[in-house]
């Protein structure tokens, strides 16, 4: 073999400064995120970040040329997060309203501490992560959700009589509006609670009698849940 890696001594003398040079990497973009998802994208600077990490600036622009490139390489891995844990809802749940509980779990514990400046900022002045977004928005997400009206009509669960497409898309863009400056009141409701306000007004539509009594027994059961959280921070 030719090079260091033929050499046993040379290669292990290699991977751990490689291992070293991803925990750093790592460690920026986690601090990364989760300054950006507190605060917002133009309230943090990259100083603010180095601080953070425990790096210089210097470092951070080692693994990131800009700015741009880290919020970009923050949102990739944003998605790619939130499309693992929906896949492991869709397969985990055993209809399509529990499917709908369980989204609701994981964008509560994703919302109930981010900023809602955080996609205006994106689309105003980073228009790459943007685009990341508005792609997983309209394929992926859009994806889920008419696969979820499908599913809910031929588990028996859902109505029949509305259109698919249609109301996917109303679904789709009604997500997005608890980041509208104008829908949002002035610091009375977080993003959670208008998300999933959103989501259970949203369900309530679409089902059937069977179904709604599906909802009633997951709401209950999640009241439930967050009655016993709540006991416990008290403790």
């Amino acid at each position: 073999m030719n090079g260091n890696f033929g050499n046993i001594k040379s290669f292990h003398s290699f991977a751990p400064g490689l291992k070293m040079t991803m925990e750093v990497k790592e460690r920026i973009l986690l601090k990364a995120t989760e300054l950006y998802m507190r605060y917002g994208i133009r309230s943090v600077s990259m100083d603010d970040i180095a601080l953070q990490s425990g790096v210089s600036k210097k470092t951070i622009y080692l693994y990131y040329a800009d700015k741009d490139e880290l919020i970009e390489a923050v949102f990739l891995s944003q998605i790619n997060h939130s499309e693992s844990c929906c896949e492991k809802d869709r397969a985990a749940s055993v209809n399509a309203i529990e499917e709908v509980f369980l989204a609701m779990e994981m964008v509560e514990e994703m919302f109930r501490s981010m900023n809602p400046s955080l996609l205006y900022d994106i689309q105003k002045y980073h228009p790459r992560a943007f685009h990341h977004f508005e792609k997983h928005k309209n394929d992926y997400i859009q994806t889920v959700i008419r696969e979820n009206l499908q599913r809910g009509i031929a588990e028996g669960l859902y109505r029949e009589d509305f259109n698919t497409d249609i109301i996917t898309r109303f679904r789709l863009e009604s997500m997005m509006l608890p980041f509208n400056p104008d829908f949002r009141t002035k610091g009375k409701y977080n993003l959670a609670d208008m998300e999933i306000e959103l989501t259970l007004h949203f369900l309530y539509g679409i089902v059937n009698p069977k179904g709604y009594k599906l909802i009633l027994k997951y709401q209950q059961d999640r009241n439930k849940k967050t009655l016993a959280d709540e006991k416990k921070l008290v403790k």
